[in-house]
This record gives structure tokens, C-alpha cells and sequence, in this order.
């Protein structure tokens, strides 16, 4: 009888005595096995089939690895019972007639064939059980770093099919380990990796924090399924809202547009269809309490609630609040917006390191540029301008240089006098002379000023010719005369009386 395959290191015929082979004691599965299974099955919450899948494939590959010449065998199957702990392997041959036999790993002769299953013919299969008596611990150790890669493929396949729809949601997990600088958070059955670049700067993680992150996106590339995480995302602070403010669940006010620098500061623009709804209200809630949960959730990263406008011009006064802007001038081909403010309102409108502007450019989609107002200042300079000129005229230099002494105060020859030479020689990068020079010609306008100032000598007050008294004053003036007279001769007669 041919020999077809040799077992083991007791080199027995695979199907000589075919009952003798299967009369050997089938390995039992060991503790750490069992135990394995269980944990997948409970914890990672991989299916039973799936687990014993895996381990039928291991102990496959385990009998390939340890008996000689198994690799030629094309069908090879184990059968693992969990229950009792029974583990069988078996190989699948093709019958063919005895004198068309050459294969002896994956044909058997029907003549074989038959002692096996009398019914059998030729071209038909037949299953052989062909576990080796000395398939113990050592197979199965083998078997259970097999079982580990597949198992863990499996768990990898699983969160992809489980967290491939989750992508945009917020999940809570456990700070479990760092890579470098990449924070791996158990998220109970699976374990989600957040980048680097995805974290917030200036946030510090502790192992065993409990923390809530925005799901990037789940990707399926060499290394298997991962779940990326991120706490910097602009959608994060979307959910978070939509989380806390009942009016964005139920659709009655929308988020249009959030920009963010995580870790600083955050614009979300509303918006709401209904007029008796205010939409920065709703999100600011009583007292501010939306807001402040969502705040702290980003460790007091500063949120900017703003009304969303489709008239760029109102967009763009809310989103540089508070400063106060005095002209704004839109470009919509060029999608330009250039706004003007005070000197005060100029920090406020550009913010820290421009912040400020550049978060308004982006919520509005628009290149929002800021300048201060230069229309008082144009007009101070202007009259600065005609006081250099007419000062440069009386002290017979340029107008360079008289503006440059107006800048120093000298907006007069009085002022100019009262200023050393040496100051005006370091000042306006003259030489002495011509500091004494102007110093010169000041001194003789102040002295012409008060020559023309001084009062003109006191004159003897002229004869004022008497006035023509019309007739009717005149006879009233007699009367109150006479009448006086009067008076005065009755108090005289009194008197001497």
C-alpha cells in the first residue's frame, strides 16, 4: 500500500489503518484557550463564530508548521468542538483509480478509498482524519499566536464596520497610553488614536483622564482600522453646541459658520428662521450657562456668538465686535471687505496677533482688512502743513524744515524764542549758525508784534458841541424846572416859619 503521508516523528502512514488513527486521544484545548475565547467574546465583543473561526485556521496552521510535507496538502479543516474541548484536523482527498494515482498528498487510490466508504467512486472526495497523536501543547501554543493575529484582524474589521458611519460624532474615552506625542484613548471595546496635530495646544493629558473627542474619520489602510481622534476640530465645537442647545437640535436655529484657533478663540455665526427666536440668545442660554459648559469643556477656550447676516457689511460689523467701525467698503467681485476704525478701536478690530481679523475673514469667507481712520489725521497735518508754511515764510527757511520745528513745539516765534540753540541745532540736524540765525529772526518778529501792540499815547478829550434839543423836550425840561423851583420856595418858607 502506498504511503501517502508521514506524521509526525513516528513516520505512520496517514490512512494505513485508518481506525488505529483515529483512535488516538484528540488533544484537548488548554485553559488559556478557553479563557482566550471568552475574553474576545466578552470584552472586545468579537462573535463566537468568528473567535472559533480564527482558531480552527490557527491549528491549520500549527499541523502545516510541525508535520512534514503538510504544505503539499491543499485541503486541510479543523474541527474544534468548545464545548468539549476536542480538536480534529482533517484533510480532504480526491478518489481516483489505482493506476492514475501520482499525487499522494491530495489524491488517495479507490481501492483505499473504498475500505473507508464502501459507496465511494472515482472522482469523488473523501475526508481522512489525520490529527497526529503527538499534536499537544507545543501545537497549540503555536496555534494561539496564530489565533491572536487573526483575532485581532477580526477586532480591527469590526471597528471598521462599527465606526465607519460614526465619523463626525462625539465620543468619551480614557486617556490609556502616549506614542511620542499621539494620545491612544480607550473607548472600551476599541481604542482610538489622536494625532499630535489633532490636539489642543496648551491642553496636557494624565493617563486615566476622561475626556471627549470628535471622531475625524475611521481609516482602513496597511496597518488595519484606526479611529482618528481630534479635540482641535471646528466640528467639535459644532457638536458641542448642538449637544447643549436644544434650539440647534430641533433645527430652529442653525450654526452657518464656525471658525476656530483651537486652544484661543472660536467665532460660531447663527442664524434662526423664526423672528421670535434670538438665535445668540439661545445659544448663550440663561445667565450664559449654554456657553459656559461648552467653555469649559474646552478648558476656557474663548466663543464668540455671533448673528449671521447675508449682507456682508452687517456680517462683518458683528463678527469685529466690539470695536466700532466707521466706514466699511465691500468688493464683492474681488470677495474684499475693507473697514475702517478709530485709533482706539484698532486693537479691538485686529485682536491678538490678528486674530481677530483673520477669524472674521474665514467665518465670512471673505479677505476682511483693517485700517485706521486717517480722515482726522489728514486734516491735522494739513493744518500743521499751513502753519510750517507760513511760519517757513516769516523765518525765511523751507517748509521741511519749518514743519519739523512745528513738530518740536515751534508753532510760533514766541515759542521758538524760548528754545536753545543748542536744541534746535540737535533737533532740527542744523548747524549753530543757522540755530542763531532763526533764533535771530524770531527775536525781531516778537519784538514787531509788541511794537504794533503797545497803546497810542492818551489824547485831551475834544469839545463836544451841544446837541440840538427838540422844542418838546426842551418846554418839558422847563416845566420839571420850574416845578423844582417851586418845591424849593415852599420848604424855604417852612423853614423860616
Amino acid at each position: 500500500m502506498p504511503t501517502l503521508l508521514r506524521l509526525g516523528n513516528s513516520r505512520q502512514t496517514a490512512f494505513q489503518n485508518t481506525t488505529r488513527t483515529q483512535d488516538f486521544p484528540p488533544p484537548a484545548m488548554t485553559n488559556d484557550i478557553v479563557a482566550l475565547i471568552e475574553y474576545y467574546e466578552k470584552e472586545k465583543g468579537i462573535d463566537r463564530e468568528k473567535i472559533v473561526s480564527a482558531l480552527e485556521f490557527s491549528f491549520v496552521s500549527a499541523y502545516r508548521k510541525m508535520v512534514p510535507g503538510a504544505d503539499a496538502i491543499e485541503n486541510l479543516r479543523a474541527d474544534v468542538d468548545t464545548r468539549k474541548g476536542n480538536t480534529k484536523i482533517f484533510a480532504t482527498l480526491s478518489v481516483t483509480a489505482d493506476d492514475d494515482h501520482q499525487d499522494k498528498f491530495n489524491e488517495v487510490p479507490v481501492t483505499l478509498a473504498k475500505k473507508k466508504n464502501p459507496e465511494i467512486e472515482v472522482g469523488g472526495t473523501l475526508e481522512f482524519n489525520v490529527t497526529p497523536k503527538d499534536f499537544g501543547r507545543i501545537a497549540v501554543q503555536t496555534a494561539k499566536q496564530t489565533m491572536m493575529q487573526r483575532l485581532r484582524q477580526a477586532e480591527k474589521e469590526m471597528i471598521y464596520e462599527e465606526f465607519k458611519d460614526r465619523a463626525g460624532d462625539v465620543v468619551s474615552g480614557t486617556v490609556r497610553r502616549f506614542e511620542r506625542n499621539d494620545v491612544l484613548i480607550d473607548l472600551g471595546k476599541f481604542e482610538g488614536i489622536m494625532p499630535n496635530k489633532e490636539r489642543v495646544q496648551g491642553e496636557d493629558y494624565n493617563i486615566g483622564d476622561r475626556i471627549r473627542c470628535y471622531v475625524l474619520a475611521v481609516e482602513n489602510e496597511g496597518r488595519g482600522p484606526e479611529i482618528i481622534l481630534s479635540r482641535s476640530h471646528s466640528n467639535f465645537v459644532r457638536r458641542l453646541f448642538e449637544a447643549e442647545v436644544n434650539e440647534i437640535s430641533d433645527h430652529t436655529v442653525e450654526i452657518r459658520a464656525i471658525a476656530r484657533e483651537s486652544g484661543f478663540r472660536t467665532k460660531v455665526a447663527v442664524y434662526s428662521n423664526d423672528p421670535k427666536v434670538d438665535p445668540v440668545g439661545a445659544c448663550v442660554g440663561m445667565r450664559g450657562a449654554r456657553v459656559k459648559n461648552i467653555v469649559r469643556e474646552l478648558n476656557n477656550e474663548k466663543v464668540d456668538i455671533i448673528r449671521w447676516s447675508e449682507d456682508p457689511s452687517e456680517l462683518v460689523r458683528e463678527a469685529l465686535k466690539p470695536a466700532e467701525l466707521i466706514t466699511i467698503t465691500p468688493d464683492e467681485e474681488a470677495k474684499v471687505i475693507l473697514v475702517t476704525v478709530s485709533e482706539e478701536d484698532l486693537s479691538k478690530a485686529i485682536g491678538r496677533k490678528g486674530q481677530n481679523a483673520r477669524l472674521s475673514s474665514r467665518i465670512m469667507g471673505w479677505d476682511v482688512q483693517v485700517r485706521k481712520d486717517e480722515t482726522k489725521e489728514e486734516q491735522f497735518k494739513e493744518k500743521i502743513g499751513g502753519v510750517a508754511h507760513s511760519l517757513g515764510e516769516q523765518l525765511g527757511i523751507t517748509d521741511e524744515l519749518a514743519e519739523k520745528l512745528t513738530l518740536f513745539g515751534g508753532v510760533s516765534a514766541e515759542m521758538i524764542v524760548d528754545m536753545p540753540a543748542d536744541f534746535l541745532t540737535a533737533s532740527l540736524e542744523i548747524s549753530e549758525e543757522e540755530a542763531n540765525g532763526i533764533l535771530e529772526k524770531a527775536n525781531g518778529i516778537v519784538a514787531a508784534n509788541a511794537t504794533v501792540d503797545e497803546p497810542a499815547a492818551e489824547e485831551a478829550p475834544a469839545e463836544i458841541e451841544p446837541e440840538t434839543v427838540p422844542e418838546e423836550v426842551a418846554e418839558a425840561e422847563e416845566t420839571d424846572a420850574e416845578a423844582e423851583g417851586s418845591d424849593a420856595d415852599s420848604e424855604a418858607v417852612a423853614a423860616k416859619e
